[in-house]
């Protein structure tokens, strides 16, 4: 992309929707970032603000939707090397979206709960067929990796409990708990991108 180029594309207003072009958009301001072009970097990260505030308000209570969306900033630029230009924008971010929204709900299970009278609560057939989805297609995810991994990941990072616990629990070691887990992750991100 020329800097000419940017220089139009800076101009346009992020849409109030992301659609097909702003994705795309997105891609090139990518793959711009990646070739050293931190304005085109800076514009990208703060046009998914946006897109991933109302992805997370429509999964998370509203208190977790800041600190949701923030993450997955930060998960976009520890990844950024893994994007390739080559392919779509739009399922790689969803990708790790959706990773950090599993991430929110699995820490909701390990919180404190409020009682449904304190609260106001109407369940939607969607949002219970979203969470059913999503649980089968991690399973199905853990399911292609070495079983030694894939129990450290549901120990871990799944159930909380502490690299020490797991170790214990497996009878691994904790550097190759550490190891299983990290592996298996990067295993996972790459299946989640392949679509496999």
């Amino acid at each position: 992309m020329t800097a000419h180029a940017l220089k139009e594309a800076s101009a346009q207003q992020a849409p109030a929707r992301a659609g097909k072009a702003a994705i795309n958009q997105w891609g090139q301001l990518m793959a711009a970032a990646q070739a050293g072009n931190g304005g085109a970097y800076n514009r990208l990260l703060s046009e998914l603000g946006p897109w991933l505030t109302r992805f997370y308000a429509r999964r998370l209570p509203l208190s977790m939707v800041d600190d949701a969306m923030q993450d997955t900033l930060i998960a976009i630029h520890q990844k950024r090397h893994t994007y390739d230009p080559a392919r779509p924008f739009g399922p790689w971010l969803n990708a790790i979206a959706r990773y950090k929204w599993i991430d929110r709900l699995r820490s909701m299970g390990r919180q404190a709960t409020v009682s449904i009278d304190d609260e106001i609560f109407e369940p939607s057939v969607e949002s219970h067929e979203t969470a059913v989805t999503s649980v089968v297609l991690l399973e199905e995810l853990l399911a292609k990796l070495k079983p030694a991994q894939a129990t450290v990941i549901r120990l871990v990072k799944l159930q909380g409990f502490s690299i020490e616990d797991a170790a214990s629990k497996t009878g691994q070691s904790e550097s190759l708990v550490k190891v299983n887990i990290h592996r298996g992750l990067s295993k996972l991100a790459a299946f989640a991108q392949s679509g496999a």
